[in-house]
This record gives C-alpha cells, structure tokens and sequence, in this order.
C-alpha cells in the first residue's frame, strides 16, 4: 500500500503456497535439538500426562476475540478501539441499516437511499429525505468504506463512521432520517421490538441497559465495516491469478487507466480505486480533495453554492470546489456521478475528463471548467480514439462485483419484524 500519493498497482501474478522449510524457521528454532525422554515407568509417564493436561487447563489461553474478516489483497482497516467488531454487533447494525424506525415518521431507513444492487447508493442525482426534502447533493456508494478516510463527499471532519451515522440520523441541515431531538422516542421504538431486545444485549453484554445512541451507530458502523467489495473481474485478475478474469478491451483499457497519459490512477488508485483511503498501519497521507473542474461559474474557479467543496466548510478560497474522488468499485451501476449527479453516464464522465473540465454553456452555472484556475494538476484533458474509449468503458465494467451487489448477508434481515408505526 503507498502512502500519500497511490501509485500504479502491479499487475500480480498468482501467489505461490507458502511451505516452510528450515531456512524459514527462526534461528533459535532451527538450532534447538531435541533429545530423547529418559525411559520411565509407564505409570510415571500417565500420571506426568495428566498433570499435564490439567495445567493445559488451567493455563489455557483466553479465547481470541472475533475479528473482521477482510480480503487477502486488503490491509487491515484501522476499527476504533471504542468499537471493537464482532459479528453481534454487525448483525445488529444490519437490523438498523435496514429499519425504517430509524426516521421520525417511519418511511426510510439507511438503505432507502443507500440500495444493495447499485453498490449502495441510488439512482438520483440528489439525494431526497425522509421528509421530502431534497439534498443539495447525492447519496455516496459505502463498498469499503471501513478503508474511508473521509466520510461524505468534502467534509475533512468526520473521519469515523460512528461520527458519520449520527448525521443522517440526527442532523436538521438538510434532515434526513429526522430523528433531531428525539433520541428517546427513537430508541423506545428499538427497545419496544423482541428483535432488537435479543441483539441489543448481545451485542453489549456488559451493558446494563444497551439501548443508547452510542451503541446504536456503533452497530451501524460495525455493519458497515462488512461491505466489502473485492471479488470484481479485476481482483481476479490482478490478485488471483484468473487471467481470463477480464477481456482483451478491459486490459487495454486498464493500460489507459493507469497511464499517464489519462492520470486517472493519481486520484483513483491503490487497492480500492481511491486516493482516500485508511487503514491500520498507514503512517502518512492526508484526507485527499481535488478540483475536478465540473464548474466555473465565475472565472475564478467557483462553485455554485450550496455545494462549494471543502471550502463550505473551511471558508477558505483555496478550498473552492475540491470533493473526494470516490472509489470507483461498482461504478458501472451507479449513475450519474459527480457529487451532485450531474453528470448522466459513463460516458460523459469520459468527455469530462477528455476535455479537461466540463463547459456549462448557459445558465446560472455557465462556464468553462478547462478554465478553472483551481483545477487538479491531474485533470489536464486527454485525446481518444473510439477503440481506446471502449476499451476504458470495458475496465470500468469489469470493476463491478456482482457477488458484492447481491450478497443476502447485506439484506434485510427476513426475520426483522417491519415497522407499522404504531410502536412508541
């Protein structure tokens, strides 16, 4: 795994079995020597065996705890000592991700707009609450997001997701969930449910009374930790070996991809197709935000407002229409893309890319993105050829992992009782 800037990954060949032979042995093992048992009486050596089994007993190492099982081709990702998983408590989160008593009046849940067969996100170019209401930008995919470095399309701030699923929940600006100021109501509702009774308290056995907020999105994001995608075409063909994974078109494809002639491996490479990435070990690299020069609207490189990038939440200019480029796993499926769904399919995505930044011609948003004073060292624009653009549309398919898009362990749980709204 690169730190900082992601580099170009390699293209693996199968891994041979590992076997252990002397050399691999650690120096102190491999000059041990053992000697032979001095002959004792049959009934010393039972009564040695015995005593033996009993300290076995009694010095038995504690049971190791669960850990979450990740991809052999994955480090591991960096869990909240707070949050330690366990299967219990992923059970549970899938429960809540999928439970509309989680929204005030009780007709969405996380995966209303976060659908298992579009890599979890939707199919609107911006994101519509509980209540109405519609969000000035769209529902982000969460394949792998226990690797996220961020957690939402350009805010530096919320790096964990527990911090991340109290904002759908409990935050008024926009609502989403709708639950502001009714966390009572709100886990009344989870306590009132048999269901939810048996997987409370087993997912926090020291607890005497496990029906908190906190334990809610740590459940939340214990489940999340388990969307993992990493079973498309191209992992079997980078990391298992299966050369047929992906066709002629998709490995030419994948030789533009991370070329520099296009730069798209700059923002998104590395084992999960993103430059915003975190995981267990990693010493350097920050949160990564770029300018893509989708817009230009006053030749300065701004940004219609309310969705100025990180500079809404910094203020600061230089901060002006920089986003999270996200991974790029599943992204066939995700239409439109760009933070705000602007941009209708793959292929504009491409015409995007190729023109160096998008030309609104008219307008309030009207500008030429090339333009952007801003724009990302890594967006200079590039020429195709009709093949080659099948041929990088061929690599982007093959980023889809279809055994990812219907895994029933993401479902709803089939016993979950649905909610009739008549609960406290």
């Amino acid at each position: 795994m690169h730190h900082g800037r992601l580099q170009r990954p390699p293209l693996l060949a199968p891994r041979p079995e590992a076997t252990a032979t002397p050399a691999d042995v650690p120096g102190p093992l491999r000059s041990r020597r053992v000697l032979p048992l001095p002959a004792l009486p049959l009934a010393a050596l039972a009564l040695a065996a015995l005593a033996l089994a009993a300290c076995a007993e009694d010095d038995a190492l504690p049971e190791e705890p669960p850990t979450l099982p990740i991809p052999d081709h994955f480090p591991a990702p960096r869990i909240p000592a707070s949050n330690p998983w366990t299967p219990e408590r992923a059970e549970l989160g899938r429960g809540l991700f999928h439970d509309t008593r989680l929204s005030g009046n009780g007709t969405q849940s996380c995966a209303s707009c976060h659908h298992q067969e579009r890599g979890f996100t939707d199919d609107l170019p911006r994101a519509v609450g509980s209540t109405g209401e519609l969000h000035p930008r769209r529902s982000m995919a969460l394949a792998n997001v226990a690797w996220a470095r961020t957690l939402n399309w350009a805010n530096p701030l919320v790096t964990t997701l527990e911090e991340q699923a109290l904002i759908p929940i409990f935050g008024d600006h926009p609502v989403e969930l709708g639950m502001a100021g009714r966390e009572r109501e709100l886990l009344d509702r989870l306590r009132a449910e048999p269901w939810y009774r048996e997987r409370f308290a087993a997912a926090f056995p020291d607890d005497d009374d496990p029906f908190t907020v906190a334990n809610l999105v740590r459940a939340l994001a214990a489940f999340q930790r388990t969307l993992i995608s990493a079973d498309s075409p191209v992992d079997r063909f980078l990391y298992q070996g299966d050369f047929d994974a992906i066709s002629p078109a998709a490995r030419r494809g994948m030789e533009l991809f991370f070329s520099e002639r296009l730069e798209c491996f700059h923002c998104h490479g590395g084992f999960n197709f993103s430059d915003s990435v975190d995981h267990d070990g990693q010493a350097f690299g920050g949160a990564a935000f770029h300018v893509n020069a989708l817009y230009n609207i006053d030749g300065q490189g701004g940004y219609p407002a309310p969705n100025t990038g990180v500079h809404e939440v910094t203020g600061r200019d230089e901060d002006m229409g920089r986003f999270k480029a996200p991974s790029l796993r599943n992204v066939a499926v995700r239409a439109p893309y760009m933070h705000d769904g602007s941009v209708p399919t793959l292929d504009d995505v491409i015409d995007h890319y190729a023109a160096g930044g998008r030309t609104v011609p008219d307008g309030p948003n009207a500008g030429i993105g090339a333009d952007n004073p801003n724009r990302s060292l890594f967006v200079p624009g590039f020429l195709l050829s009709d093949d080659e653009r099948e041929d990088l549309l061929a690599f982007l398919h093959a980023l889809t992992d279809d055994a990812f898009l219907t895994d029933p362990r993401h479902a709803r749980p089939e016993d979950l009782p649905p909610f009739d709204g008549t609960a406290p």
